[in-house]
């Protein structure tokens, strides 16, 4: 991750600016760009959007984005996967899905890449918490651990066969399934 800082940006000027590739985020006044996904996280942040869009979308329960840009409070984010309660998306007029979600996700889940600073990741976490998010997940693949994050709770550190606490509740997963994904050769 790399941090630049310009003097006086605000959010709203940040906004303006032209999008980078890999996404930046605008955090306590910096601009930090995530690093560019690489195989094991690309490999779950798809399945786990599709594992979510699989069960909540036909029935109209919840949508998962994966790189949604979340601009609230003082930050623009942009979760690795954006679960938001079908009730929640704000569609525009015409049904359409709206290009700017100016609210935090129900669910956001990160997925720690080398690169990234822990703390940091945890802390959008946290920030999604104190916003009004419901849940939020840390995914670390080479502790093969996902450290889970509820409103006003203990963080909870599960590993193997423990299952995860979910939006929506039609979905059951433990670590060990989403861990699983990653393996794809014979």
């Amino acid at each position: 991750m790399s941090a630049t800082t310009l003097h006086s940006l605000t959010l709203e000027e940040f906004l303006k600016l032209p999008e980078t590739k890999p996404a930046s985020e605008y955090i306590n006044g910096e601009i930090i760009q995530k690093p560019m996904p690489k195989g094991r996280h690309s490999r779950l942040q798809c399945k786990l959007c599709a594992a979510v869009n699989q069960v909540a979308e036909d029935k109209r329960i919840a949508y998962a984005f994966p790189e949604l840009r979340c601009s609230f409070g003082e930050r623009s984010i942009v979760p690795d996967v954006a679960i938001f309660l079908w009730k929640r998306i704000p569609f525009l007029i015409d049904d359409q899905v709206p290009d700017n979600f100016e609210l935090p996700p129900d669910w956001t889940i990160e997925i720690l890449s080398p690169e990234q600073k822990p703390n940091k990741v945890i802390g959008n976490i946290l920030y999604c918490l104190k916003h009004g998010s419901r849940l939020g997940w840390f995914i670390d693949p080479d502790d093969v651990s996902i450290l889970v994050f509820l409103r006003e709770q203990q963080p909870l550190l599960l590993m193997g066969e423990d299952l995860l606490p979910v939006l929506p509740d039609e979905l059951t997963l433990t670590v060990n399934q989403v861990f699983g994904w990653l393996k794809m050769g014979g």
